[in-house]
């Protein structure tokens, strides 16, 4: 297993990249998290192998 974290920046809030980056990661069996930050990045962390 791999574990990364990564913080996307640029026009990243209201354009559903949250929502895609969950429908992508289950197709491929990974799991983790995504969050919007205050400044506008999304944040998040990966795991899978």
């Amino acid at each position: 297993m791999k574990t990364v974290y990564f913080r996307v920046k640029g026009r990243v809030q209201g354009v559903f990249f949250r929502a895609s980056t969950k429908s992508t990661a289950e197709t491929k069996g990974v799991s983790g998290w995504v969050k919007n930050m205050p400044d506008g990045d999304v944040e998040g962390m990966a795991t899978g192998s």
